[in-house]
């Protein structure tokens, strides 16, 4: 009992301690079934749904998202202004190693089905929402209170199946980590 109390404790240090802060100039790609390595839903870290991408953005089922394993640590949530969704770390992505490695940062951020390959449809869809490269800010360590949009970036056979109009490119970043 006594060491239950002192582990709450110290989680609530931790937690108090760790503020939320910007990080700029990111590179903010898409990705999804048909551009996966190999095809599918498949990731390479279990974040408590498994071995598959998924999530609808919200703080509680954070949407999938892969990048330099020295970036983000594993499970790591972020909040991503640009799509009004939150993200969870569990996917590896090689470009973005790259990129990391050339001090680059990059995140790429799943779209759509787990079931469902969107082939190229889902890949130029995937194109449409990424924005110019480094032009993006993302909120690590996140308030769960931020505005979530839960609407699927892509639908195979939905009329638009790319939901371009679900980015939000004019957000203000000064409207985050303002505590």
């Amino acid at each position: 009992m006594l060491f239950a109390v002192i582990a709450t404790i110290a989680s609530l240090a931790v937690s108090a301690s760790a503020s939320c802060t910007k990080m700029g100039y990111m590179t903010h790609t898409f990705y999804g079934y048909p551009d996966n390595s190999p095809p599918g839903p498949a990731i390479a870290h279990d974040c408590g749904r498994g071995y598959s991408a998924g999530g609808t953005g919200t703080y509680s089922d954070p949407l999938t998202f892969a990048s330099a394993t020295s970036e983000f640590s594993w499970c790591e949530i972020i909040y991503d202004p640009y799509t009004k969704k939150y993200l969870r770390m569990e996917d590896d992505c090689a470009q973005c190693e790259t990129d990391w490695s050339n001090g680059i940062r990059h995140i790429d951020v799943w779209t759509g089905s787990t079931t469902v390959n969107g082939g190229q449809d889902q890949i130029n869809c995937e194109n449409a929402l990424t924005p110019a490269d480094r032009s993006q800010t993302i909120v690590r360590n996140p308030a769960n209170t931020y505005p979530v949009d839960t609407t699927s970036l892509y639908v195979k056979g939905a009329n638009p199946s790319c939901r371009t109009s679900h980015i939000y490119p004019s957000y203000n970043i000064n409207d985050y980590c303002t505590t």
